[in-house]
């Protein structure tokens, strides 16, 4: 369910090197601990906290927002393992895949411990999540239990949907609406209608790194038969699909606006559109989108990445100004 930034490296190492004790590429168990949770995606956990505590236009206790935090990043860690046990174990990962080496597939760490470790992130944003439901209301219990399914189904279970084209849905909600809102909802105790159009903006900046991700990932994942919907799209209209995610950010918060101009309680403050002035970011990943591949593809992906993070911080900016 992660949108993935895996840049660079080829994963040349198969399971059995973890058998005979070796050391990952780039040496070290830390290290490969470290690369196995994948810092470059905190920030598409985290921001659309950022996001939402602008959109609740409160001023809550403190420890709120570091709890709504703590949710984010134990979530988006705990996918990200169990997205490499799974796909370890099924054999999904391989010594073609581009990007850094995985901790099971490279035989870095074996599969129960990364399944562990996965277990012990989303018990720290369960318990962060538990805190806030109590302090707020209990119905964000069935909300946290929804997100860590789906977590756990994203590549696990019997019919893995992120195999099934229905990953990106899941990213726009999870990663879009539900942390933005949340937060926002946490904090001020409901959800004004400028969380809604933030957390939609954030989403779609999600989906579009989780699609530059599998626009990557279309050759070892159709060998693999993981059909995400880049699989089932094909290169051309996965690369339109991207393209099309980039513009319809800048889209949301432009109409956004609008909607606000006409009904200040029903949309968003003329100052979020300070996000506008992220565009040059998107410029160079929406010219490679149309024209690179395979490795070539890297930057689009840590490009998409960083304009997740700059839209996120001015929009919460602009929020905050208003």
């Amino acid at each position: 369910m992660s949108p993935r930034t895996d840049p660079g490296g080829t994963q040349g190492s198969g399971p059995a090197r973890g058998r005979s004790g070796a050391s990952p590429p780039g040496g070290g168990v830390l290290r490969a601990w470290w690369e196995g949770a994948r810092p470059r995606t905190l920030g598409a956990g985290l921001v659309p906290v950022l996001v939402g505590t602008a959109a609740a236009d409160a001023r809550p206790d403190a420890w709120r927002p570091l709890a709504a935090a703590l949710v984010a990043l134990g979530l988006q860690v705990g996918v990200n393992l169990a997205n490499d046990y799974f796909d370890g174990v099924r054999g999904v990962d391989t010594p073609e895949r581009l990007g850094p080496p995985r901790l099971v597939a490279s035989g870095a760490a074996s599969p129960r411990a990364v399944a562990a470790a996965a277990l012990a992130c989303v018990a720290v944003a369960g318990g962060a999540g538990l805190s806030l439901a109590l302090a707020t209301t209990l119905w964000l219990l069935p909300l946290g239990a929804a997100a860590m399914l789906a977590l756990a189904l994203y590549s696990g279970g019997p019919r893995p949907y992120g195999s099934l084209g229905l990953g990106e849905v899941a990213v726009f909600l999870f990663f879009g609406l539900m942390a933005t809102c949340g937060t926002a909802y946490v904090l001020a105790g409901r959800v004004p209608a400028q969380a809604w159009w933030a957390g939609a903006a954030m989403g779609v900046l999600a989906v579009a790194i989780l699609v530059a991700n599998n626009l990557r990932d279309i050759p070892t994942d159709a060998r693999a038969g993981k059909r995400t919907l880049a699989v089932r799209l094909g290169e051309r209209r996965t690369r339109t699909l991207y393209r099309s995610l980039l513009v319809a950010a800048y889209a949301v918060v432009v109409v956004g606006v609008l909607a606000g101009v006409r009904d200040p309680g029903a949309g968003l403050p003329r100052w979020a559109l300070l996000p506008l002035a992220s565009w040059p970011l998107a410029i160079r990943p929406f010219e490679l989108a149309g024209r690179a591949a395979g490795r070539d593809l890297i930057p689009v992906l840590t490009g998409t990445a960083l304009l997740h993070a700059a839209f996120g911080a001015l929009l919460a900016l602009g929020l905050w100004a208003a």
